[in-house]
């Protein structure tokens, strides 16, 4: 897929975020009335005029800054613009020309790209005297609108539309897998990602929390389409204390829930935390395929049995995801982060993979006949039938005598048959068990 690519552009705080927003329809960049917030570049599938492209929001441009924040944004920004077809320069129409937009002009113009110049927050139809300082930008004519009440928006699009290379692809493309990876702060998720895409996409610095929002990536690998969502570490609710970090967290659920597969990262010099534990647990909650990545493991001090024992310990820790592969990594080095990729795929088709009810049911005879179900009161269970009625995750519909019956071990029992046929490595087996005649 060759999507045409739109970056948004600008100095902190004008409004990039939300016209973001308003342009993919939904709450994807975080929006905060603070310079610096949106810290990477955020990627999002846009549509209009049944025209798809690719949105990329950037944050605040500060060009003469020396922290260490503000440099690797400079260095995101400028590799976004690379990547465009399309830049919209959005200014402040309020505050008039700045000496920070004037810089930014500079440098769009010597990238040749097509420049749309955005003139953002003017909420009313007269158009205010500061607006036509910005023609001084050599960008062309500002475009009006106010990303916050929704004004204008319909008219810039058309505009960017009109600017989309003939040889891009714009047409819908559903068959994309969506891959979250997900974790506590400061496990090495971002530099994962940029070691599976060899380039620094995500902004990788020693700070824990430098992600704040979720990020999505398009990739390819083996003729397979993904997107991989980097995505905000979940700290713990005490350390939660700006409000951008609880709207990281909605952000990084919220990844999850649109997710077909979790790739859980995990530091290898410390192990399994409760923080693991709590984010693996709301990713198989919602029944998404998981991979188990240990990061860091070039640096691990290891002796006879280290992989063997960091296994049990995730398998005893992480006992409701014994289904979820275990990988050892090392982002920073790309160690096995091919057979990672590998693991991606393979969990992937298991996903997708439908049992025929004649096959299942030779399955549940032969568990039934090797295990006895149990019993109440003179009473015992009966399995009448069962059928696979969904897949992603995949779900079994079981019709048997009595619900209460079915005891959560038996239940248990029956999974593992059906993992011992066909495996279903990294994905959650659903059950929903109905009384024969409901």
């Amino acid at each position: 897929m060759n999507r045409p690519v739109v970056c948004i552009v600008g100095r902190p705080n004008v409004g990039k975020s939300t016209l973001f927003n308003r342009i993919v329809r939904r709450r994807v960049a975080i929006t905060e009335d603070s310079p610096g917030v949106t810290r990477d570049r955020i990627y999002a599938e846009a549509e209009w005029l049944n025209r798809y492209f690719i949105l990329i929001d950037t944050g605040g441009l500060e060009p003469e800054s020396e922290e260490v924040i503000p440099i690797n944004i400079k260095r995101q920004v400028e590799v976004a613009i690379d990547t465009a077809d399309v830049i919209l320069f959005v200014v402040d129409g309020r505050d008039g020309v700045t000496v920070t937009d004037i810089e930014i002009a500079n440098i769009l113009r010597r990238s040749g790209k097509e420049v749309l110049l955005v003139c953002n927050k003017i909420d009313t139809h007269k158009t205010p005297d500061q607006v036509f300082e910005f023609y001084e930008l050599g960008v062309g004519s500002p475009i009006i609108i106010s990303a916050e009440q929704g004004l204008g928006i319909g008219d810039l699009l058309d505009e960017v539309i009109k600017h989309f290379p003939e040889d891009k692809d714009t047409e819908y493309d559903e068959d994309i897998i969506k891959v979250s990876v997900i974790g506590k702060p400061n496990v090495g998720k971002s530099s994962l990602i940029n070691n599976i895409l060899g380039e620094e996409r995500v902004i990788v610095t020693d700070i824990p929390g430098t992600t704040r929002d979720a990020i999505d990536t398009h990739f390819t690998f083996d003729d397979e389409k993904y997107i991989f969502i980097d995505t905000a570490g979940l700290r713990r609710k005490r350390s939660i204390y700006e409000n951008v970090e609880r709207y990281s967290v909605v952000r990084t659920l919220a990844a999850i829930d649109r997710s077909d597969l979790c790739i859980l990262v995990i530091d290898g010099t410390e192990g399994v935390t409760e923080q693991d534990t709590k984010i693996a647990g709301y990713a198989h909650e919602q029944g998404k395929g998981i991979i188990i990545a240990v990061n860091k493991w070039d640096i691990v001090d290891k002796e006879t049995n280290t992989h063997l024992e960091f296994i049990k310990d995730i398998r005893n820790k992480l006992s409701f995801i014994t289904y979820a592969p275990i990988v050892f990594i090392s982002a920073k080095t790309g160690k096995r982060v091919n057979k990672l990729l590998e693991l991606v795929k393979i969990v992937n088709n298991n996903y997708s993979l439908r049992i025929s009810t004649g096959v299942l049911n030779d399955i549940i005879n032969e568990a039934v006949i090797l295990n006895q179900p149990p019993s109440d009161k003179g009473v015992r269970l009966k399995i009448y039938y069962g059928t696979q009625v969904a897949v992603r995750p995949p779900k079994f519909l079981i019709f048997i005598n009595k619900k209460e019956l079915m005891h959560f071990s038996y239940q248990r029992y029956l999974e593992n048959q059906i993992r011992l046929h066909f495996g279903f490595e990294g994905v959650p087996i659903q059950f929903e068990f109905r009384e024969k005649g409901d």
